[in-house]
């Protein structure tokens, strides 16, 4: 289908969709759309927890790809929903989600997919494909995160050196005794209270922080955090919170150390330079270590990428569409 190198496709529909029962009490929501004999897809959503956008099925070619997307336990809609209190998290972890793709993936038939995502997005995919390597075609990647504790103490501590009221703010959304210490999993805690007033002061002072953090960056419509409806914005920040105070249950590291084994999987990463949320470090970090992936950095661009990122992404998924 022909469009211009930065234009995404036309928006299309999906010609199936389901409900997979992943055990636990839990159902997630899948579709398909683009070409049924294309070469399979799966697009991986960020958050954790922000659900998947019919916009992203829009980098694909519908007439070369068979296009999956799915939304993550507790989100999107999937059930049951993480803006439930009653909803177990215990039962929504990296070690989950990488069993639910695997599920997917045989429900549906696919020997080998392409995979896309970024941010959040980028952590689950390549923890999956490092567990399940000969599954995976291709990977794309805009603004890589491997949710490091060190990047996710980057995100709520750090970066606040650029943004101290904000921050200010942001600690101040916890009691005193715990503004000095692991701010994320005072937040988590705050989470699970049975006062919905808590639940939901703390899923503001969260996204007014998020939403600072990309404040630098170019955007139309909402803001993206607290723009959100208001039970996806709290399913949002209650999965965020419970996967990053226990760092995604990963070892420190791990995703780049392990990054050998994705060898023969040709891999695109694109990051931007001004990435506040994700510095490019990591991006860096994991070119270094995974042999077939290749890096380009945006200038002028950040976390949301821009017309460069789109138009990176696109080659990218045109390239792989041949092959």
């Amino acid at each position: 289908m022909d469009r211009e190198p930065d234009e995404k496709y036309p928006p299309i529909e999906p010609y199936e969709q389901g409900m997979l029962d992943v055990g636990d009490g839990n159902l997630v929501h899948w579709e398909v759309c683009g070409n049924p004999d294309g070469k399979p897809a799966l697009v991986v959503h960020g958050g954790p927890g922000s659900g998947c956008g019919a916009h992203t099925r829009q980098y694909f070619d519908p007439d070369r790809y068979r296009v999956v997307l799915f939304d993550q336990r507790g989100c999107g809609r999937s059930t049951p929903h993480a803006s439930d209190p009653a909803a177990d998290m215990g039962h929504n972890t990296t070690a989950h989600l990488i069993a639910d793709m695997e599920r997917l993936r045989v429900r549906l038939g696919i020997e080998k997919w392409l995979l896309y995502g970024g941010s959040w997005g980028s952590t689950l995919i390549l923890a999956y494909a490092e567990e399940h390597p000969e599954r995976v075609s291709e990977i794309v990647i805009p603004a890589v995160t491997t949710t490091r504790r060190s990047e996710i103490d980057w995100l709520y501590r750090g970066v606040g050196k650029i943004f101290p009221e904000a921050w200010d703010l942001f600690r101040a959304g916890v009691p005193e005794a715990a503004r000095d210490g692991d701010l994320v999993a005072a937040y988590a805690r705050r989470m699970e209270s049975p006062d919905a007033a808590v639940r939901a002061k703390a899923t503001a002072d969260w996204c007014a922080w998020e939403d600072a953090v990309l404040s630098q960056e170019t955007y139309s419509g909402p803001p993206p955090y607290s723009g959100r409806p208001g039970s996806a914005r709290q399913a949002l920040v209650r999965i965020c919170s419970h996967y990053f105070s226990h760092g995604a249950w990963l070892e420190e590291g791990q995703l780049i150390r392990n990054a050998g084994r994705l060898a023969g999987i040709p891999g695109v990463l694109v990051h931007g330079r001004f990435d506040l949320g994700g510095p490019l470090i990591t991006a860096w970090e994991l070119a270094k270590a995974w042999p077939d992936a290749e890096l380009t950095v945006i200038d002028g661009a950040g976390h949301l990428g821009g017309p460069a990122t789109t138009r990176a992404v696109l080659e990218a998924l045109d390239r792989f569409a041949a092959q």
